[in-house]
């Protein structure tokens, strides 16, 4: 398979190169990158010799008709992500999750390439805490940021092309990933980044709002699963029932890292905060069998704290800029 990774030098796009490297030899990858600051080259490094890296911009039509008229799929990563920066700019989201979603579209349209669009449980909203309903594939669209919004906007674009032009397309929702490379403006790896820095880690509000967390291996093991198994214009689910507030998360952090559990400081509640998410997965799991590997939240986030302690080098870079930029928000 000739594949074409958009994104693929992002958090969750590197990892996914990674394994196709290492699970699918047979693989001939390149990866599209705008190389913006949440891309880097240093997270493809490992595996530079067995790709190819093309640095351009998701929205230049030339570029994207370019390479995925060479490719025989398409795995659509690239995406801005980070609702903080969305809340202060969303310009950029809006052209990067739907101009570029757009491009993608209609390339693999003219190109008759099979597509798989790579979303958010953030386009479904939030639940109330406490309630026993999870997000399945019919719950209704209610974005509530400027992020979730462009992604939904992305979700519907790539559903209309498949019906109204025939695109070869699958879409898939996950919840929150953690796991190596991902950027230090992230919520957990902030706060290992913080310990490792002999800074306080930072908890919006009071810990209140539920995530469900997933291993960034086991969202990419279930993102092949869709490509190579799932129907023509169905939306997957993408959990591994990992539901905890920020709070237990910023405590087990703490105390993986033998830290007091309550030596934090509260901050500002982001504007519009989601309260919880939770996605109920069993159509992936009935229908294409998959299930994930890293069912023990703690070996995993262990897991994830001893690569930020192992690769500074990746990170501490990108560490000041970050906490400048939070410090002028009060976050």
């Amino acid at each position: 398979m000739r594949l074409l990774v958009t994104g693929g030098a992002g958090f969750i796009g590197a990892n996914f190169v990674h394994s196709a490297v290492r699970e699918r030899p047979d693989t001939d990858v390149t990866v599209l990158d705008a190389l913006t600051y949440a891309g880097s080259v240093e997270s493809l490094a490992p595996v530079a010799d067995r790709i190819r890296l093309v640095q351009g911009d998701v929205t230049d039509a030339d570029v994207v008709g370019k390479l995925v008229a060479e490719s025989d799929a398409v795995v659509h990563f690239a995406a801005e992500t980070h609702v903080d920066n969305a809340l202060a700019d969303p310009e950029p989201f809006v052209r990067t999750n739907v101009i570029g979603t757009f491009a993608v579209l209609e390339a693999v349209r003219h190109s008759g390439v099979r597509l798989h669009h790579v979303s958010t449980d953030e386009v479904y909203g939030d639940l109330a805490l406490g309630d026993s309903n999870r997000f399945t594939e019919h719950t209704p669209y209610d974005p509530s940021s400027p992020y979730s919004s462009t992604k939904a906007a992305a979700d519907l674009l790539v559903r209309s092309w498949v019906r109204s032009y025939g695109v070869r397309a699958t879409l898939s929702n996950c919840s929150n990933n953690y796991g190596p490379y991902q950027h230090v403006e992230k919520f957990i790896p902030r706060q290992i980044t913080n310990v490792l820095t002999g800074r306080r880690p930072k908890l919006y509000g009071k810990g209140a709002n539920v995530r469900d967390w997933i291993h960034v291996d086991d969202h990419n093991s279930a993102v092949w699963c869709i490509l190579e198994n799932g129907g023509i214009g169905r939306t997957y689910l993408i959990g591994a029932d990992g539901e905890r507030d920020n709070l237990s998360v910023m405590r087990s952090v703490l105390r993986l890292m033998d830290r007091d559990p309550d030596d934090f400081d509260h901050v500002t509640d982001r504007a519009g905060h989601d309260l919880r998410y939770a996605i109920d997965p069993s159509v992936l799991h009935d229908e294409l069998g998959w299930a994930p590997i890293h069912d023990d939240f703690d070996a995993g986030l262990a897991a994830t704290i001893a690569w930020y302690r192992d690769n500074e080098s990746w990170w501490r870079p990108l560490k000041d800029r970050v906490e400048a930029t939070y410090e002028e928000r009060g976050q």
